[in-house]
């Protein structure tokens, strides 16, 4: 079967996978991640084939809904990459992406490393930030029924990966102890070009968080 088939058989596969489950991790948030990855990697030297593949896989069963077990993805993504014969070079590549692609407090030191990850790891980190990414993680907080903002409980800045998949912090905290910290982990000249804006507005936006919150406007 030709790239463009497995491609479009695997964009099928994942939308029939992630039928109902939670918005921030469905489809549409797949969809983001595919185009995005597709467009840095018109700047980068990269398999492209690999760049969609990992793009369109990453999620394709994540951990938070598998009760923290992080093998579940790579499996599923084997799997359907095998049914396809795709090459094993391929395969174990894809897999590797989407066993290294997450934040998982950011203090974990990747065991894997390409450009392709490079560029998957982006896409994935710019959905998390700007309008769609408070979007996402207020839709997220809502789903584990936790609290929007507590005064009295400060960010964890110091998380190990265990620690960070076990918080059950208020939803405000997310945003120092993961999504603006994306900006500066970002591996490509354009991943870091196209960051600047949506921290800049989540920036903005906190500061009309606080604000309303103590009732200065």
């Amino acid at each position: 079967m030709d790239k463009t088939s497995i491609i479009n058989q695997t964009i099928h596969f994942v939308k029939k996978q992630l039928e109902n489950v939670e918005g921030g991790h469905d489809w549409f948030h797949i969809e983001r991640v595919y185009k995005n990855a597709l467009l840095i990697a018109k700047t980068e030297k990269v398999d492209s084939f690999v760049v969609a593949l990992g793009a369109l896989l990453h999620d394709i069963a994540d951990s938070k809904f598998h009760n923290g077990d992080e093998t579940v993805g790579p499996k599923v993504a084997r799997k359907h990459l095998e049914v396809f014969q795709v090459e094993e070079p391929i395969i174990t590549h894809v897999v590797a992406i989407i066993e290294n692609i997450s934040f998982k407090g950011g203090h974990e030191t990747q065991k894997f490393k390409s450009l392709e990850l490079d560029v998957v790891q982006d896409a994935d980190r710019l959905d998390a930030i700007g309008a769609i990414g408070i979007a996402r993680t207020f839709n997220y907080g809502g789903f584990k029924n936790r609290k929007i903002y507590d005064p009295d409980i400060a960010p964890n800045l110091h998380m190990d990966k265990e620690t960070y998949k076990a918080s059950t912090a208020p939803t405000i905290n997310h945003f120092y102890e993961k999504l603006l910290l994306l900006k500066d982990k970002m591996n490509t000249k354009t991943g870091k070009q196209l960051a600047e804006k949506r921290h800049a507005f989540m920036e903005l936006y906190l500061d009309q968080f606080y604000n309303e919150w103590n009732g200065k406007v």
